[in-house]
């Protein structure tokens, strides 16, 4: 099929390297079947099936895994051929060219997802090592999806990496717990450690002035290691551990199948061993493993073991967002109103005092919110009182329509009316009734009467009435709106001043 594709394309009169892109295909696979005639291309199938080939044993299971996950890479097929199959003495180039053929012969394009990277200066050993987060959905034993999030660490001269995983998102005790682990894996710390802005490190960075969490804080002291924080963004900063983040998701973790934390950790490790630090990497051209046993000694020895009862694990910092909630364990918790405001770093602590989730704007500071921790995924929980504007405004309008108005029970009616209409918007309806009260202040109660005598329930509708009202004391007095400083700018009624005026002479209901 794909032979006859490309000689159809040909002569449609596209260019080998369009037919390359449309089909998926390498260019010079195209220029090869389109110089072949058809039985030179039957005689070329023949001899690819029946020569015998290296991998020609695992060709079942190397053809399903592509069937089932056309996005694979040729790297990542030569790590399973040697993890399930325990395939031995096969270079990823023969691999490759294996692959391709597969590819090629049953028409199995390769998705690709393209993402840029930025590259910084080789640096010397023991200078830096480089730490980014990251997350993948797997199908698990279960049969459901399952959610996984990992944190990758690489010293930036060697190239030798170490990832550890969750089931749950990181919290600040968790990052430090892990980083011990990835030193002892190392067997050392670097001068300095790039991180990305995250919430589990800083709570802001002010022109340049970095405002750590206090538990980092207390870490980074007792480990006096330099922190490079980069910019959101900016991936040139940190690029070998945005490569490894992404080597991570798709040469180990892409089409693997979850069964529990411990298992898969474990499998990580072995990968890590046979192909992250094993294989020659694409720039060094040098297997990190070996690259590390020379840049080990330039490593910091890490003094004893550090003492996580010095952290306090039930300190978290979480950024407010506009709506005014935080964002914990999956669910959104609110905070009052007014609590997010523009302009500000517009973070608050937050700590844990079973079942309750305790919010501050400061660390000892007086307590904001406090929730009851929800066992659930995806849920807004609030409180009544952070959703309940003030009613200053709304209270003070209120009272001075009693005011202004001698008929109680008619400013009781209209309220209550506005109320039921506009639970959300009273307080407007009630500036435009008391707009109407100062312009027309002759006409606003016999204007809630018909309001109320036409079952109408808008402040618009009532502000259209007492228009409607003055224009007609105009005509009885006969006055001249030019000659009236009152009326010279009187708007004409939204509505049709004939349905108030018909009521208003003894036509209505």
């Amino acid at each position: 099929m794909i032979y006859h594709e490309i000689h159809q394309l040909k002569k449609e009169g596209f260019t080998n390297s369009a037919i390359s892109r449309k089909l998926g295909v390498s260019r010079n696979t195209v220029i090869e079947y389109v110089g072949m005639s058809v039985e030179e291309f039957m005689t070329f199938v023949h001899s690819m099936q029946t020569r015998e080939k290296k991998l020609d044993p695992y060709r079942d299971h190397i053809l399903g895994w592509l069937q089932e996950h056309n996005d694979l890479s040729s790297a990542q097929i030569h790590d399973w051929l040697q993890e399930k199959l325990n395939v031995q003495n096969v270079s990823e180039g023969t691999v490759r060219n294996y692959v391709k053929e597969l590819r090629e012969l049953y028409h199995i394009p390769k998705q690709v997802l393209a993402r840029k990277f930025g590259a910084i200066p080789e640096l010397p050993m023991g200078k830096q090592m480089q730490v980014d987060f990251g997350e993948i959905k797997v199908r698990s034993t279960m049969g459901n999806t399952a959610k996984l999030y990992f944190v990758g660490f690489i010293l930036s001269h060697s190239r030798f990496k170490y990832v550890e995983w969750l089931d749950r998102p990181f919290r600040t005790e968790d990052l430090i717990h892990m980083q011990e682990n990835a030193f002892r894996y190392f067997g050392g710390i670097t001068e300095e450690i790039v991180y990305d802005q995250d919430r589990l490190l800083a709570v802001s960075e002010n022109a340049g002035d970095l405002i750590l969490t206090a538990a980092f804080t207390k870490y980074q002291k007792t480990r006096e290691f330099k922190v490079y924080l980069c910019r959101k963004a900016d991936p040139q900063s940190k690029g070998k551990v945005e490569q490894l983040v992404k080597y991570v998701k798709h040469n180990f973790a892409k089409n693997r199948t979850f069964d529990n934390l411990g298992d898969w950790q474990s499998s990580c490790i072995k990968w890590l061993e046979r192909t992250g630090n094993y294989k020659k990497h694409h720039n060094t051209k040098k297997r990190p493993v070996e690259m590390h046993a020379l840049e080990k000694p330039h490593l910091q020895k890490v003094s004893g073991t550090y003492i996580f009862e010095n952290v306090s694990s039930h300190s978290i910092t979480r950024k407010v967002h506009k709506d005014n909630v935080i964002r914990y364990e999956g669910n959104r918790y609110s905070v009052p109103l007014g609590t997010f405001k523009n302009g500000h770093h517009n973070h608050v602590y937050v700590q844990i005092e079973e079942p309750y989730l305790v919010i501050r704007p400061e660390r000892n500071g007086q307590v904001i919110a406090k929730h009851i921790i929800s066992s659930d995924k995806g849920s807004v929980i609030t409180l009544p009182e952070h959703r309940e504007r003030s009613r200053t405004k709304r209270d003070s309008l209120i009272r001075q329509l009693y005011q202004d108005l001698s008929d109680e029970d008619l400013v009781t009616w209209l309220v209550k009316v506005l109320l039921v209409q506009y639970p959300r918007h009273l307080t407007d309806q009630l500036k435009v009734v008391s707009e109407v009260s100062k312009r027309y202040p002759d006409s606003i109660e016999e204007a809630i009467r018909t309001m109320k005598k036409l079952q109408m329930k808008s402040a618009h509708e009532l502000r259209d009435i007492a228009i409607s009202l003055e224009i007609e004391k105009q005509k009885q007095t006969k006055l001249i709106g030019i000659e009236n400083e009152r009326y010279k700018n009187l708007a004409a009624p939204e509505r049709k001043e004939d349905i108030y005026l018909h009521v208003l002479q003894g036509g209505g209901k």
